[in-house]
């Protein structure tokens, strides 16, 4: 039976260092609307409230900035993707930065706490930072690290307040579980801009990456065919794509762009093989930047990719 599509709507940006990517899922609607797609009148959508309104207020820790908000919004996210699975629902994920993928990742567990959970992780960077590792503080670096309750203590730079440690001890068991993954269920696809601490992890944790130019070398199909074979242990798969795993010279739409990334026909060919497969239960796409673009251009790569995608769903 084929479960209808469900959109979420995230505009939250809380997590970025760059302000506009809470303005990405409205550029996609508008890239949909020029391209004359029904997209979002044919499918049910519904939309998290955000707590944008923290991004006039001090940041807080400097090491985890605003995480307060980024807790809620966690939560927030975990409790929608939850109650959609609940529906027999496929839910479609549009968020703004990548910090609220935890709470995707949480809101899955959650309505399948038996089950073994994969992520498919498609994006420029790990995002496996803590607190405790990161140069930036900006939280968008960090939701694997809360869903595999890493603290990576070996790569410690920053020394954390009580108020902080408490938070991050909240985030990484949002839903009661921690870990909600382990790194053997993990898969990173062109992902190539890290920090020492995060290569010691995925070196550490001999987590399974595959580099753009492996996948332009064996191309998408083969990719796609070993991901799958890899994590076939797992039960159900969560395809997370955040777009600056995309080449900036297709667009430079997006906060922390980093040359040798995909093209968009590799990005397209990757998401419609994955959203092929009957264990995909999630798809999401993030960090869409429209301030920083010229012409929408990053939105409507966006929007071809989510329809080459939902089009491959359907066709199960």
């Amino acid at each position: 039976m084929t479960k209808s599509l469900k959109i979420i709507e995230v505009k939250s940006e809380l997590g970025a260092g760059t302000r506009g990517a809470s303005l990405g899922v409205d550029a996609i609607k508008i890239a949909a609307l020029d391209f004359g797609s029904r997209f979002f009148k044919k499918h049910k959508s519904v939309e998290v409230p955000n707590e944008n309104h923290l991004l006039l207020e001090n940041t807080g820790s400097p090491f985890a900035k605003r995480i307060s908000g980024i807790l809620t919004m966690v939560e927030r996210v975990a409790d929608e993707v939850t109650e959609t699975l609940g529906r027999n629902e496929f839910p479609i994920v549009l968020a703004g930065d990548h910090s609220t993928a935890a709470g995707t990742i949480t809101g899955i567990k959650k309505a399948f706490p038996k089950s073994k959970l994969g992520v498919i992780w498609i994006d420029a960077h790990s995002d496996m930072h803590s607190p405790y590792t990161t140069p930036s503080g900006n939280m968008h670096g960090m939701p694997l690290a809360m869903v595999l309750d890493e603290d990576n203590l070996d790569a410690k730079v920053n020394e954390l307040d009580q108020e902080t440690l408490n938070y991050w001890y909240q985030l990484k068991n949002v839903g009661k579980i921690a870990p909600k993954i382990s790194y053997s269920d993990l898969v990173l696809i062109s992902a190539r801009d890290m920090e020492k601490p995060e290569e010691n992890l995925l070196k550490k944790n001999k987590v399974k990456l595959y580099t753009t130019a492996e996948v332009r070398k064996r191309g998408v199909e083969r990719i796609v065919i070993e991901t799958m074979q890899y994590l076939d242990q797992c039960d159900l798969i969560y395809v997370s794509f955040d777009v600056d795993s995309m080449d900036p010279t297709a667009s430079r739409g997006t906060g922390t762009p980093v040359a040798q990334g995909l093209t968009e026909r590799e990005a397209g060919g990757l998401m419609s093989r994955f959203l092929a497969y009957q264990k995909v239960c999630c798809f999401e796409i993030v960090e869409v930047n429209p301030t920083l673009d010229r012409e929408n251009q990053m939105a409507e790569h966006a929007f071809e990719i989510l329809i080459k995608a939902t089009n491959a769903f359907r066709n199960e």
